[in-house]
């Protein structure tokens, strides 16, 4: 099968162009050319900027395009006007849904929607990123007719995860000893392995099968405090501990979801109760929680990103908890 991979050298696109060369598929990469130079050789490169020009698609056809880079539907509209395929997959959101879900609902539960009636924004903010990813899928569905594929991931991990979110806890909890918690360890979470939605999104986009799947796991409930000591028990030292730091005194302290990340902060994380029976029924098998903790840590320890808190940060945030 020909595949085109929109973005498919950076975290979730590198995997599944992994998983499309795995699997034997001839695949093309349409991409700026930024990330990874020199991977891999056996695909073909298609140098382009998608916000500036698609003329490298004329004239091209491809049995299926999977499009991970994706966050305004006036890049879709674009795309839609320039790429013959046969099969169009979208990588969306949980974020697409309205605030407050109940436990395990489905993906034909309440969207979020944009406020007023005004144009449509475009530039991406933490407000407008659910909103317009739901634009995305109707203007997928709208051009590319009702068999696309929408596939709505929580929380992405594995190797090369350049935001480096579930990475900072599998590298802390490693160094090991008094280990800030932030806020509730009750709070929902929910997180899928890049690898296992990489393959199954090919093998899905190899049968030609269409709708809008959760990609998540494991199934609700699974808390925040589940994650963290599912990866103590991987990867710390003897006599490693979590203290839990209420919210309040954390954003007094300057702490937010960047320094202590997947954080919710207190916002509504309902949306990381999904249900994952439909994407389970078509093939989704995601491997183990603590096998995905191991082979992160063994293939990226000292992955860091500058806006986690730093150690001695920790520390005295530690002992004014323990002092109030």
């Amino acid at each position: 099968m020909r595949i085109l991979i929109i973005g498919g050298t950076r975290f979730v696109g590198r995997h599944i162009t992994e998983a499309a060369l795995a699997a034997g598929h001839d695949v093309s990469l349409l991409h700026r050319g930024r990330t990874g130079p020199g991977l891999f050789p056996e695909a073909e490169h298609l140098l382009a900027d998608r916000d500036t020009g698609l003329a490298v698609l004329d004239g091209r056809e491809w049995d299926a395009t999977i499009d991970v880079s994706a966050y305004l539907p006036s890049q879709i509209e674009a795309l839609a006007g320039s790429v013959s395929t046969g099969r169009y997959v979208f990588v969306s959101t949980t974020a697409v849904y309205a605030r407050d879900q109940k436990p395990g609902f489905t993906e034909d539960s309440p969207l979020a929607e944009l406020d007023g009636d005004g144009p449509v924004p475009d530039t991406v903010t933490g407000e407008t990123y659910g909103p317009l990813k739901v634009l995305c899928e109707r203007t997928a569905s709208g051009r590319f007719g009702p068999g696309t594929l929408v596939v709505r991931p929580t929380y992405v991990i594995g190797p090369y995860d350049y935001t480096g979110r579930f990475t900072y806890w599998v590298n802390r909890l490693a160094r090991g000893g008094e280990v800030l918690a932030p806020g509730d360890p009750s709070a929902p979470i929910q997180v899928i392995d890049g690898r296992d939605m990489a393959a199954w999104i090919v093998a899905m986009a190899g049968r030609g099968d269409g709708g809008t799947f959760h990609a998540v796991s494991p199934p609700p409930p699974f808390t925040f405090g589940d994650m963290l000591e599912g990866i103590a028990a991987e990867v710390a030292p003897p006599g490693t501990t979590l203290t839990w730091v209420d919210t309040d005194f954390l954003h007094a302290a300057g702490q937010d979801g960047r320094s202590l990340p997947l954080w919710g902060e207190g916002e509504d994380t309902s949306i990381n109760t999904a249900d994952p029976s439909a994407a389970r029924a078509a093939g989704l098998d995601p491997r183990p929680f603590r096998q995905s903790v191991r082979e992160i840590r063994g293939s990226e320890a000292d992955f860091s990103v500058e806006t986690t808190v730093a150690p001695a940060r920790e520390a005295e945030i530690l002992a004014a908890w323990h002092a109030r």
